[in-house]
């Protein structure tokens, strides 16, 4: 879990950053699209926390217990198989 959510955070500040130089730029070279840069900056910086929350969120619903609740289920299935075999 450390690792997924480290690997994620990396992610969203390599992200934001690259968003923030790309604005930078635009600003600079007074490009005609430096407004639209701006804007997707200020919704970058709104947009990605929050959806990297919502998937660390969603993760931690489909962990229990440090196992994964797919695993747990293929193995109830598993041992309710067995269970059918030996009777």
């Amino acid at each position: 879990m450390k690792k997924t959510k480290r690997i994620l955070a990396i992610i969203g500040v390599v992200f934001l950053l690259s968003i923030y130089l790309i604005t930078l730029i635009g600003a600079i070279t007074a490009s005609p699209n430096s407004s639209a840069l701006f804007q997707a900056s200020i919704y970058s910086t709104i947009v990605v926390p929050v959806m990297l929350y919502a998937y660390l969120f969603i993760y931690k619903l489909f962990k229990k217990n440090g196992t994964d609740i797919v695993n747990s289920n293929e193995e109830k299935d598993s041992k309710n198989h067995e269970s059918n075999a030996k009777e």
